[in-house]
């Protein structure tokens, strides 16, 4: 059976309607009358780029955690686009492997980092994966806060179980290489990093970094 984005019209149809209004809730809605995640899931990896483009950029907007494999497989995809439409979407499915009430208090965490609040943030975040061990975000954010009080160690900890739990996570990656420079070890810092830009080559400022670190290893 031909697999041509003409067996497709309708997602096409649907993702040009999105670049022309950016009206995400219009998008949503016209994807989820007629498309599954198992069938966008499939499209995903459909033989013309635009096809795929549309399918994982449905899959940000409407699946939730059981399609991270598919969209994490996107980070590494042959065109720049879908890419990018995976990079800017798979976070979204990360906060999305919990309840709603996880959620909540995952982006209560989330805000009190931004606010600095950061004895609250690590109280809530320690709750949430007492309760929900599995929930990767929640160490990644955990991490933030330990990373934010220099401590180092228990950041780096927080980071490698995000990444044991959610083998996609670039920024935990990225969180380990930061923590590993800041203890002066930057062999562990370099791995790190270039485990982050195997997982989403679209790091360019990771990518510069790593370049920085090699030179500096061989100039010892």
């Amino acid at each position: 059976m031909s697999d041509s984005p003409e067996r497709h019209p309708v997602l096409l149809s649907i993702f040009q309607k999105y670049l022309s209004e950016e009206n995400t809730a219009a998008f949503i809605h016209r994807v989820a009358a007629v498309y599954t995640c198992g069938t966008l899931e499939r499209l995903s990896q459909h033989g013309t780029a635009e096809v795929r483009r549309a399918a994982v950029m449905a899959l940000c907007f409407v699946s939730d955690y059981s399609s991270n494999h598919t969209v994490g497989m996107a980070l590494n995809d042959a065109d720049r686009g879908v890419r990018l439409i995976a990079e800017n979407g798979i976070r979204s499915l990360w906060i999305r492997a919990g309840t709603q009430s996880q959620r909540h208090r995952l982006r209560k965490v989330m805000t009190q980092i931004q606010g600095n609040s950061l004895d609250s943030a690590l109280l809530e975040a320690d709750s949430l994966i007492v309760d929900a061990p599995w929930y990767s975000e929640a160490y990644n954010q955990r991490g933030q806060v330990y990373y934010k009080r220099q401590n180092f160690e228990r950041s780096l900890r927080d980071s490698h179980q995000a990444l044991e739990i959610n083998p996609y996570h670039f920024p935990a990656a990225i969180s380990m290489g930061q923590c590993y420079l800041r203890q002066g070890e930057n062999v562990m810092a370099l791995d790190s990093f270039r485990r982050a830009l195997r997982l989403n080559p679209n790091l360019e400022s990771i990518r510069t970094q790593i370049t920085y670190l090699e030179r500096q290893l061989e100039e010892m």
